[in-house]
């Protein structure tokens, strides 16, 4: 966040030194060990889908199968796979901030994320210990996913907070300097050396990673769990709600959110058993369950922001103006959700779309996601030494929340230059790989724009006892975006609706692409209306 976004410290220091101190010697190793966390993830989740979509893992005989039924089947496990990474930071935030701190919490899931990555390697022909491997990983991945972008702001104070701009960007940069190599290396590993290799090698860097943050464990400021506290964010939301009075439309609306989230409960416990039973599920059990915690969120959120002021017979006004800033930032992380429908569709209609283009015979198509964390290497550094100093020269200042709604923005643009590739694709013209530049261009711009201003502006806002939860919820806000994908795709496996599209003369590809772009163009909009209204503070630990 720039300097002149925050709110002042409340405590008297000359201007020139404030926030200017010296960087702590520990962030080398937190870095070190996101770098090869990263490798890890990304090297087995950038080949998951052309190893599922050409493995008999899904389908048995794979040759019996279409293509197209095949491909549909890949992308629904990987989608639905992230879908759990990001929801698993709920449980990773919510078990550091009130019972192991950051540091123990993240030590503890690296070694249950180490053991999945183990079972991806070894059980690469057998169904039920692969997809065990992808359930450790999404609990080990997801669960330290907040605890460490938590832990990186928690080495700053006010003394030298203006370095954790930087720390943010280096941590952002060293992300996508793991994920360039292990997009580039890994598919070429699971075309020439095999599966087992080419899933070994990510479980081998992940048991680095652990290493390495046990080697830096006398160094870190590790900021103990917050005990139970009479004025929590849940507590003072329940205040809200429960509290006598006319008019209690807000409790009204959170049962409603209740009882939807119990229905989609019992709807995923309905397809667990249709997919026991060899039959169809009417949408799927990870779906059924993500749509119910939208429902509680949603409802209750909405439902304690008209009858907060309630809760002030209960709680101080700081404990009540704090729960209003927690619902202020989950609304701009719902915003933030069709974002990542796009972004993460890279990794599987974007690799899909790429079979279908002209390459070199040596180029695997999932290598072309090596592009995307190249980019980001180069933006970074361009965005802070060039673009943002241009911008400021001109009297405009590049401010996070609008540095994200431009993100959003963007990458619809990268949709709409995907959709119109597709669309000469489907009318039979070759179509060069090269094309794809433009649209991984485009998003990769907005993901410099969102994700790597978003970490360090959900750390500013949260207020210190909810830190872990809130960095949590911004990791949901990519599980809700992998939902939305999941949604559509479920959609247009009706035949009615597939049938209409095709009547439209365009692909069931093409069209979804113009409909996600579509849909952030809609979320763009609709962040830069609430953001024009939204109140920067600044929550960074004071000195000493």
């Amino acid at each position: 966040m720039s300097a002149s976004t925050e709110t002042a410290p409340t405590e008297a220091a000359p201007p020139p030194a404030a926030g200017r101190g010296k960087m702590p010697r520990q962030i080398a190793y937190i870095i070190g060990n996101e770098g090869c966390e990263r490798f890890s993830f990304y090297g087995m989740r950038n080949i998951l889908t052309p190893f599922l979509a050409s493995s008999a893992l899904l389908f048995g005989a794979t040759e019996l199968v279409p293509q197209a039924e095949r491909e549909g089947a890949a992308k629904e496990v990987f989608h639905t796979f992230v879908l759990g990474v990001y929801f698993c930071p709920l449980l990773g935030g919510w078990v550091a901030d009130r019972f192991l701190g950051k540091y123990r919490t993240i030590l503890y899931l690296s070694l249950v994320y180490c053991v999945g990555q183990a079972c991806l390697a070894l059980f690469v022909t057998e169904k039920s210990g692969f997809y065990l491997g992808l359930v450790l990983i999404a609990l080990g991945s997801g669960g330290i996913k907040p605890c460490v972008s938590a832990f990186v702001g928690d080495q700053f104070d006010q003394s030298n907070k203006s370095l954790a701009k930087v720390v943010f960007d280096a941590f952002y940069w060293i992300i996508n300097f793991g994920s360039f190599f292990a997009s580039l290396l890994m598919p070429a590993f699971l075309r020439h050396l095999g599966p087992a290799v080419a899933f070994g090698v990510p479980g081998i860097l992940m048991f680095v990673s652990t290493v390495i943050l046990w080697l830096g464990r006398r160094l870190y400021v590790d900021v103990p769990p917050a005990p139970p506290h009479p004025d929590s964010f849940v507590r003072v939301a329940r205040s809200a709600l429960a509290a006598p009075g006319e008019g209690r439309s807000g409790l009204a609306l959170a049962l409603v959110g209740a009882a939807a989230a119990v229905a989609g409960v019992v709807l995923g416990f309905v397809d667990l058993g249709r997919m026991l039973t060899s039959s169809h599920p009417i949408l799927g059990v990870a779906q059924w369950w993500c749509l119910a915690l939208v429902a509680v969120i949603g409802f209750a959120g909405v439902g304690t922001w008209w009858q907060l002021d309630r809760a002030r017979a209960a709680h101080p006004a700081d404990a009540v103006e704090g729960a209003r800033s927690v619902l202020r930032i989950l609304v701009l992380f719902a915003l933030v959700t069709p974002f990542w429908s796009l972004f993460d569709q890279k990794a599987s209609t974007w690799v899909l779309q790429a079979n279908g283009m002209t390459k070199p015979s040596w180029f695997e198509p999932a290598q072309m996601q090596a592009l995307n964390p190249l980019l980001v290497m180069l933006l970074i550094p361009f965005n802070n030494l060039v673009l943002y100093p241009a911008l400021r020269k001109r009297g405009i200042e590049p401010t996070p929340l609008r540095r994200m709604g431009s993100g959003i923005a963007l990458s619809g643009l990268s949709w709409v230059a995907a959709g119109v590739l597709q669309l000469v694709i489907d009318g039979g013209e070759p179509v060069s790989i090269g094309w794809q530049v433009l649209p991984y261009a485009l998003l990769t711009l907005g993901e410099v724009l969102v994700s790597a201003t978003g970490l360090e502006f959900a750390y500013s806002q949260a207020p210190a006892p909810m830190k872990g939860a809130i960095l949590a919820f911004w990791s949901l806000s990519v599980t809700v975006g992998n939902l939305w994908v999941l949604l559509v795709n479920t959609a247009v496996r009706n035949d009615a609706v597939t049938g209409a599209i095709r009547q439209s003369g365009v692909s069931v590809m093409g069209f979804q692409m113009f409909f996600f772009a579509a849909f952030a163009f809609a979320a763009a909009l609709a962040f830069a209306l609430y953001a024009a209204r939204y109140p920067l503070v600044d929550h960074y630990r004071k000195a000493g």
